[in-house]
């Protein structure tokens, strides 16, 4: 009864894999078919936030391949890529914060309907995703750096829609600009949770190696032949 048991819990973890694996493979579609039109619509209408957004996109897909490639091995490597995607993430924030500050003294207005059509239609598409990935959403450091990003990313449409409402209305770019820059806080925020999160859990691996390191096996005893 309990090996049926065991059974049935491998075939429901084995079948929850693979439906996330194949919602992975989606996400990533759409992350890269968005990257490359935001980065161009960003490039033609002068937008810094959706340039910044654009990259996000990319990241995001960059992580999604990630998380399909460590998907069902162990603890500590599932960790170690939560690491290295919470680093790109901060990178990313990073990144955005300076390219705001050097656009900072530029006069180039960014198209305010460009930013609005574009930016609806990448919100749109974020929360396909993030319905897609909500069930999965408080599981280990991977999966919960993946629903990170993709929550973030929806955030980052509604405030590029912000943006193009504040162009728009004030004939100005400091509204892309400091829209770009809260998104860059959101990717660095982020980062460290999933630093946090990813820490812990490597502690919790590294105590559960030495607890069984130190396990004593009992050597067989010696049976002596009959006299």
């Amino acid at each position: 009864m309990a090996g049926g048991c065991c059974n049935h819990c491998e075939g429901q973890s084995s079948a929850r894999r693979g439906r996330y694996r194949g919602i992975l493979w989606v996400a990533l579609a759409i992350n890269l078919a968005m990257f490359v039109v935001e980065v161009l619509s960003g490039m033609r209408g002068g937008s810094v936030s959706l340039l910044a957004d654009s990259l996000d996109f990319l990241g995001d897909a960059a992580n999604y391949g990630i998380s399909l490639l460590v998907l069902g091995l162990s603890v500590t490597v599932r960790a170690n890529a939560s690491r290295i995607k919470a680093f790109s993430m901060g990178a990313f924030g990073v990144w955005v914060i300076g390219l705001a500050i050097w656009n900072l003294t530029s006069e180039v207005v960014p198209s305010a309907p460009t930013m609005g059509i574009v930016g609806l239609s990448a919100f749109i598409a974020n929360c396909v995703v993030a319905l897609l990935l909500f069930t999965y959403r408080d599981g280990d450091s991977n999966m919960r750096s993946v629903w990170l990003c993709t929550r973030n990313d929806a955030l980052g449409n509604v405030a590029v829609l912000l943006a193009a409402l504040g162009v728009f209305g004030t004939g100005a770019g400091w509204p892309d600009l400091a829209i770009a820059a809260i998104m860059s806080i959101l990717a660095l925020t982020s980062a460290v949770k999933i630093l946090r999160q990813t820490n812990a859990e490597l502690r919790g691996g590294a105590q559960d190696s030495s607890v069984a390191s130190k396990r004593v096996v009992p050597l067989p005893r010696k049976r002596y032949p009959p006299r």
